[in-house]
């Protein structure tokens, strides 16, 4: 209805031309803001180069220095990796000589009578003296002794390892 009032076309012209001004933006004030949010943007893309930069230059040095020590590492568990398949082996050796031996010496005891020698004792104690003091013939012994291993055939000793190492305090990762 103001639009129509053709007594006050002043004040219509007025609050027209102010309301404009209002909705009209200013290019200096936006322009500014936009200024500031790109140098924000710059600063905060600068900083992430610097970032990436930084971490990429820690991973090359990571990678130059501690490669070689994990290859060093790794060909040194080889060694000690081999060293403990062949004491493997060689527990297993010890073990087939050890049930070889057990035997042997369980069939040597009933053949040659161990446990006659005990019963000759118990008898002895007991008191009856011809049984105690009646002497055994001694039988001939027909067991052999097999051949057994050395263990410096399966572990040569180096004067190296025979010398006890200093013990150091530094450890490298």
């Amino acid at each position: 209805m103001l639009l129509l009032d053709a007594d006050r076309p002043e004040p219509v012209r007025g609050g027209a031309r102010e309301l404009a001004v209002f909705l009209t933006p200013e290019p200096g004030a936006e322009a500014k803001e936009v200024e500031e949010t790109i140098e924000g943007l710059l600063l905060r893309l600068e900083e992430f180069c610097s970032l990436a930069d930084m971490i990429r230059s820690d991973t090359s040095q990571i990678l130059e220095e501690n490669i070689p020590l994990l290859k060093a590492k790794v060909v040194e568990m080889r060694g000690i990796y081999a060293k403990v398949d062949q004491l493997e082996a060689f527990v297993k050796m010890v073990r087939r000589h050890v049930s070889f031996l057990e035997a042997h010496v369980l069939q040597a005891e009933r053949d040659h009578g161990a446990l006659s020698q005990t019963l000759r004792k118990w008898l002895g104690s007991s008191g009856l003296p011809a049984l105690g003091n009646k002497r055994w013939a001694p039988v001939a012994p027909t067991f052999e002794l097999p051949a057994l291993y050395r263990t410096e055939d399966y572990f040569p000793v180096d004067v190296g390892e025979v010398m006890p190492r200093p013990s150091s305090c530094q450890r490298r990762l």
